[in-house]
């Protein structure tokens, strides 16, 4: 019995060390060598400073910026420690009368806009982190932001193209626009 309770105690130990310990130290090592960029976060920095990363949304309220999907994080929107979604069902009512209130805002901000809103502008994603729109979003924007940035369409229509994202690996979801970036990208026209 004593032998077997060695032998456990051994393994236990080993197997903390290899995975515990020496394969993270490895694979972090690897990513570090072959994808610096990536394994620090893809963090965007402007003038030395971070400003946040390509992989987690950002709050943009701002009507003279293009603006994400919803946050259903909490305390405050896209905190990255609480990520979640807000887990509403199709059928509940607090769904239906969130999205018409996103819908007022996305409509009082811009009151000529009669198109129909895209639904990412008015749901959030699963983990409430999501920092892309989906290009139709980005289009819906379009007449708004340049009217607040005093752009022309057309120069705001050639930057939503300019910063959108092909599918991943050619065929694996839909094209889409990282909203950091392309509001970055306003800021360059200043």
């Amino acid at each position: 019995m004593l032998k077997q309770l060695r032998i456990s105690i051994i393994i236990l130990a080993f197997f903390t060390f290899l995975t515990g310990l020496a394969y993270p130290i490895a694979v972090t090592s690897i990513a570090e060598l072959i994808f610096p960029y990536q394994a620090n976060g893809s963090l965007v920095k402007r003038d030395g400073q971070v400003i946040g990363s390509e992989l987690i949304g950002q709050s943009f309220t701002d009507p003279k910026y293009f603006w994400g999907r919803p946050s259903a994080t909490a305390p405050f929107p896209y905190n990255a420690s609480a990520s979640s979604g807000s887990n509403l069902g199709p059928t509940n009512p607090t769904l239906e009368l969130t999205m018409r209130a996103r819908i007022e805002v996305l409509q009082s901000a811009d009151p000529g806009n009669e198109s129909l809103v895209p639904v990412d502008l008015v749901t959030a994603s699963a983990s409430g982190l999501d920092p892309h729109i989906s290009v139709a979003a980005a289009l819906y924007q379009v007449p708004r932001v340049a009217r607040e940035q005093g752009l022309s369409e057309e120069q705001v229509y050639l930057l939503v193209e300019q910063y959108t994202e092909g599918r991943q690996l050619g065929f694996l979801g839909e094209p889409r626009v990282n909203v950091l970036k392309l509001n970055l990208a306003l800021d360059g026209l200043q």
